[in-house]
């Protein structure tokens, strides 16, 4: 008796969650629920543009999201391969979060990396893209110079000229 095949295994998300669209995205741009953080919003539209829901997209979009949905009549030139989230971090109130962001796709063959930090609000419950704050990767920030009378960053509490200058 020959092996039964074997049962067919749901789609990866788009989204790099590792998780089935239909258990991750899919409910999100079916309508089924709203998104719970702005991270998971970001997983959404990013799966959004790599399927082509232009609506999904075009709802989520602050400026966009209270007018009607008209198909642009160009295919996108992108097709969005990966999503990779560096941080979701908290605004100054409950309603805001920024999510950093790099989005890979392929143009004519090569890849091309969109890296951003996008706020999103949340508006009656939903939370919504409103920006991007920034776009690259983020400012490398050195460290203040230490000046010989400053006190040592060791912790000491001796000065700096005294403790790890002197050992430098």
């Amino acid at each position: 008796m020959a092996n039964p095949p074997p049962e067919p295994t749901p789609a990866t998300c788009p989204c790099g969650s590792g998780r089935a669209f239909e258990a991750c995205c899919g409910p999100l741009l079916s309508g089924e629920r709203r998104a719970a953080t702005a991270e998971e919003l970001m997983r959404a539209r990013f799966t959004a543009h790599a399927r082509g829901d232009m609506a999904f997209v075009h709802r989520t979009y602050r400026p966009t999201s209270r007018l009607p949905y008209e198909p642009s009549p160009e295919a996108p030139t992108t097709q969005w391969t990966r999503l990779v989230v560096h941080a979701h971090e908290p605004g100054r109130t409950p309603d805001l979060a920024y999510v950093d962001f790099s989005a890979y796709g392929l143009e004519q063959g090569v890849e091309h990396v969109l890296h951003e930090k996008a706020e999103f609000v949340r508006e009656g419950g939903e939370w919504i893209y409103t920006r991007a704050v920034r776009e690259g990767p983020a400012p490398v920030r050195q460290a203040a110079k230490v000046g010989r009378n400053d006190p040592c960053p060791c912790g000491s509490g001796k000065k700096y000229k005294h403790c790890c200058l002197a050992k430098a």
